[in-house]
């Protein structure tokens, strides 16, 4: 639920100690309900968060959203719209106060050529996305809503973060009235 990538995050921070440019990584920060990436729009930095919690999720043609996955330290955002050049897929929105390392695209590419540790991550990153979906997929397939929500409090609790109920339903994949609904039976 809570995904997080140290290993990551202790190479950004090599990257950023040993930069010859200044510019081309730079810490950003973003205060609580700020947007990191919008879906659809063109972003000009890759981002790896430092600190704090973000949701990442798609906007739907009916308005309504479907939270992929809350990211926390060491993640990286917008690799994918680096390497293919497109406009960004979702929404990264802040849910607590986000420092982040943001790569410039252009840097960040020629990193990719050279560096083959950083490359090798980032198809890790992107290995462990794939089975993480799919297992996730799978798992509310196969498990009922009421089991889904105990782990997701549960996660929250071991994490000790809150989470909106619209968020909570969006993570779920129902409506705030069916997110009450199994509540009230948990009581």
């Amino acid at each position: 639920m809570l995904r997080t990538n140290p290993s990551f995050l202790d190479r950004t921070m090599m990257l950023y100690v040993q930069q010859q440019r200044q510019e081309d990584i730079v810490i950003r920060q973003y205060v609580k309900g700020q947007n990191l990436y919008v879906q659809g729009a063109v972003s000009n930095k890759v981002m790896v968060i430092r600190e704090g919690i973000a949701k990442c999720y798609f906007t739907e043609a009916n308005d309504k959203e479907y939270i992929v996955e809350f990211l926390s330290i060491g993640e990286i955002i917008g690799e994918i719209e680096c390497i293919r050049p497109i406009s960004s897929l979702c929404s990264i929105q802040a849910m607590t106060d986000v420092t982040v390392y943001a790569f410039s695209k252009p840097y960040f590419r020629e990193l990719l050529g050279r560096d083959i540790t950083l490359s090798n991550m980032l198809l890790d990153v992107m290995a462990q996305r794939i089975v993480h979906t799919s297992s996730r997929a799978s798992y509310q397939q196969l498990y009922s809503l009421e089991h889904s929500l105990n782990r997701l409090l549960e996660i929250q609790s071991q994490q000790d973060i809150t989470i909106r109920k619209e968020d909570m339903a969006a993570y779920l994949g129902i409506s705030v009235r069916s997110l009450n609904r199994e509540l009230k039976k948990l009581l």
